[in-house]
């Protein structure tokens, strides 16, 4: 609590740049460890569910059925590393496979049924204190949050592949 309260005392115009990285590594460690003690519900505990596969499933719940391609898209990863994480989650039973109708080659995957209501859960109470932390901004500063969080990971990853 005591970050906060140094924030607090910063110039009413927000902090400089330097203050700001500050306060933005003291947070994101907090944030990052809190996630990872979030344990998904009982009825998932068993399936190893990692990072990645919470945003495939996000995706699932909140944009509905997709296919491979359309995942793999949207998740900014090769469509072969989908296929994996799909093939694994549907011998699992948390994910379902159908052929998609107006071409039998594709496949549609979605959230199975019987784990929906587990999944749901699950995501709820970051959904929850994300909605909560969000709304009281207006539609330009959560754009601004949002393109702020996404040049902070394209400048890690960035710097993740230099050499």
């Amino acid at each position: 609590m005591e970050e906060e309260w140094e924030v607090e005392q910063m110039d009413t115009a927000g902090p400089d740049t330097d203050d700001a990285v500050r306060a933005m590594l003291l947070l994101m460690p907090r944030l990052v460890g809190r996630a990872k003690r979030t344990p998904p519900p009982e009825e998932l505990a068993s399936f190893a569910l990692a990072p990645r596969h919470l945003s495939l499933l996000a995706y699932l719940l909140f944009d509905g059925p997709m296919t491979v391609n359309e995942l793999a898209a949207r998740l900014e990863i090769a469509p072969t590393t989908v296929s994996l994480m799909v093939g694994d989650l549907s011998r699992q039973g948390v994910l379902a496979r159908r052929e998609d109708d107006s071409d039998r080659r594709r496949k549609i995957i979605s959230i199975a049924e019987e784990k929906l209501p587990a999944i749901r859960r699950w995501l709820a109470r970051g959904a929850e204190a994300w909605r909560t932390a969000l709304e009281p901004l207006d539609p330009a500063q959560r754009r601004m949050f949002i393109d702020t969080l996404r040049a902070y990971e394209h400048a890690v990853t960035a710097l993740d592949t230099d050499p």
